[in-house]
């Protein structure tokens, strides 16, 4: 009797925990729509679905709690369709307010194959990691929304995230998180390498996450370097986002001044045009594969 081979949507938790486990720091490089996405896919084989970035694309809005639960699993489900073989991994901020809520997201997202999620313990209002006036809710109130989030998933790469910002609250909550089922810790908005030292030394062997922020609050570290101060995955939130926006801008400042000439396509900077826009996309239809089979 001949089987198919397993399909890589059964096991998308595991293979990140596989990347997580092997050594260095692993970059998951954030996208906000799925033309950032197609750009992301064809340097990297991870991606973070940021939540900043999606309040911004999707919204025009701050990321201060405006997303709704169907739009991120909507995103996400068009990403998966489109790179089958890349990980990724979604922020689902505090899980959308309620426990049963977030449950219900974890279970959506982990069928139509995401790889992983962060759940944070902020409470509404919320705010990005690097902004000021964040308000975290009491310990046990958010333990107990990760442990029914953890008993809800059954692959998926579960990261717990505390944003605690005074220093002995830092230190016990990265501890509690470490002691939880969750897979990967994670405390947003660290400010020095002295911190990411004391907080690897809490968390134990419970791999630890570092989230990279232009103009954030964190230091501007590279990915040796991470790894040498023992962080194990690396989230680029706004790169993509932010190199848009002044792209963008310079582009249409360009336009104006130009009395609405386009730029010529050659020259010593190569000019995206429809060959190079439509090659991109190109790439994100689905083509047929042959079935793999293996005897039992």
């Amino acid at each position: 009797m001949a089987l198919r081979h397993g399909n890589l949507h059964d096991h998308y938790g595991q293979r990140l925990r596989e990347r997580i486990a092997a050594p260095g720091a692993t970059p998951l490089i954030g996208v906000y729509d799925m033309y950032s996405a197609s750009i992301a896919a064809a340097h990297y084989d991870g991606m973070f679905v940021s939540g900043f970035g999606f309040a911004a694309s999707y919204y025009g809005l701050p990321d201060i709690g405006f997303i709704a639960w169907p739009d991120m699993v909507a995103f996400v489900e068009r990403l998966r369709g489109a790179f089958p073989g890349h990980h990724l991994l979604v922020d689902i901020d505090d899980g959308y307010v309620d426990p049963e809520v977030a449950c219900h997201v974890v279970r959506r997202l982990e069928r139509i194959g995401a790889s992983g999620v962060i759940l944070e313990d902020q409470k509404r209002p919320r705010r990005c990691g690097h902004a000021d006036g964040k308000q975290i809710l009491p310990l046990d109130e958010y333990l107990e929304k990760l442990d029914q989030v953890l008993a809800a998933r059954t692959d998926l790469v579960v990261v717990a995230r505390t944003d605690a910002t005074e220093e002995a609250d830092i230190l016990r909550r990265a501890e509690a998180l470490a002691a939880t089922d969750a897979d990967v810790v994670l405390v947003d908005g660290v400010r020095s390498e002295e911190w990411i030292r004391r907080i690897r030394r809490v968390v134990g062997d419970k791999p630890l996450l570092f989230n990279q922020i232009a103009g954030g609050k964190s230091p501007r570290l590279s990915l040796s370097e991470l790894g040498a101060l023992g962080v194990d995955v690396a989230i680029y939130s706004t790169p993509c986002l932010f190199a848009a926006h002044q792209a963008m801008d310079e582009a249409l400042a360009g336009l104006k001044v130009a009395d609405g000439r386009l730029p010529a396509s050659a020259g010593e900077r190569q000019q995206i045009g429809v060959r190079e826009s439509t090659e991109l996309l190109e790439r994100n239809i689905p083509r047929p594969q042959a079935r793999e089979e293996v005897s039992v």
